[in-house]
């Protein structure tokens, strides 16, 4: 994770007396945490080190993406295959939307859209999703838009779902692609295509795995710009390797983790781990803050334990409770901390 150097300035590696307590020491460390001053500190370590705390930092991550499964676990009825389903939903969107999506997805659930697999599946799939989300009357009228909401209202009071206020949705400020018109789209086409998949990600061993099993294609009526709010030009309709690896990385990866603590499988475990070190490191803000320390990430595995550390810790100064904080004290206060 970069390479081993400290870094001047405020970000660096400097040593209070040995006789500072570690109430002043942790004091001097949350001065530092909004800009993840403690980066040119794991700069500095050697590499052997620098690993021990990123592990540390990942398996805390997924230990607390665990807890997440498991309440969605619980909110399921005890049904992992509803639970795949609502995690699904939490992660093909964008996070503006994010507890929008889960709704959707408990108001129509798992086992509705199996039981409406068949010939129409991929229509009725699209109608339950886009009338569950309240969307079908903000869409342009035409013969297609008119069967779906026929389909839909046949649907809904076989199922009784009930659909979403409109205004739920945030459309402001969402990228083309992650517009909830086109995911929904594409999640239909996945529904409609895979079965009971739980077993399949449970077996993805790489990101090429992954995008072969979620790697799909929205059908051609989606990408028009009158429905994707983008008029200058068609827009992609298959997921693609970045949505992908974000898929790999939050859901396939943490389902895997999850389902291995929830049924004692250690190999399950190391599969997760695995998967993340076969992902490209994550590029998003916090990775910038961090590469101006000379911290890169070889993986995602690695980025994980970045994210966590800026996002968990920093951002809140829990400094006393971070593996990185701790063995700032512990080394220069030039005791093991009581």
């Amino acid at each position: 994770m970069g390479q081993e150097h400290d870094v001047g300035g405020g970000a660096a590696r400097t040593q209070p007396p040995l006789s500072m307590e570690p109430t002043e020491a942790y004091d001097r460390l949350r001065q530092g945490a909004p800009v993840c001053a403690c980066g040119g500190y794991l700069a500095g370590l050697d590499a052997l080190h620098r690993s021990e705390i990123c592990n540390a930092l990942t398996f805390d991550r997924l230990n607390g993406k665990y807890r997440t499964v498991r309440e969605v676990y619980l909110a399921s009825g005890e049904n992992w295959n509803q639970t795949f389903y609502v995690m699904l939903f939490r992660y093909m969107g964008d996070p503006a939307n994010r507890e929008t999506y889960m709704e959707l997805a408990r108001r129509v659930r798992y086992k509705t859209v199996l039981r409406e697999r068949g010939e129409q599946g991929s229509v009725r799939i699209e109608a339950m999703l886009f009338g569950g989300a309240g969307l079908l009357a903000t869409l342009p009228e035409d013969d297609y838009t008119r069967l779906l909401q026929r389909e839909f209202d046949y649907l809904s009071r076989k199922y009784d779902i009930d659909p979403l206020e409109s205004d739920r949705w945030q459309m402001r400020g969402i990228r083309p692609a992650n517009r909830p018109t086109l995911r929904l789209a594409q999640l239909a086409a996945f529904l409609s295509r895979h079965e009971f998949v739980i077993e399949r990600v449970i077996e993805c061993r790489s990101g090429a795995d992954v995008y072969r099993l979620f790697g799909v294609e929205a059908p051609q009526y989606w990408s028009s710009p009158c429905r994707t709010e983008d008029p200058a030009s068609e827009r992609p309709r298959r997921v693609g390797h970045f949505k992908s690896d974000i898929l790999a990385i939050n859901l396939v990866a943490i389902l895997q983790f999850a389902y291995g603590t929830y049924t004692a499988q250690d190999g399950l475990l190391a599969r997760a781990v695995a998967l993340l070190e076969s992902i490209p490191a994550e590029d998003n803000r916090y990775m910038r803050r961090w590469s101006d320390y000379g911290l890169r990430p070889a993986n995602a595995f690695e980025s994980q334990a970045l994210l966590q550390l800026a996002a968990v810790y920093c951002a809140s100064s829990r400094c006393a409770e971070c593996p990185v904080g701790r063995r700032i004290v512990q080394e220069l206060c030039g005791r093991e901390e009581r």
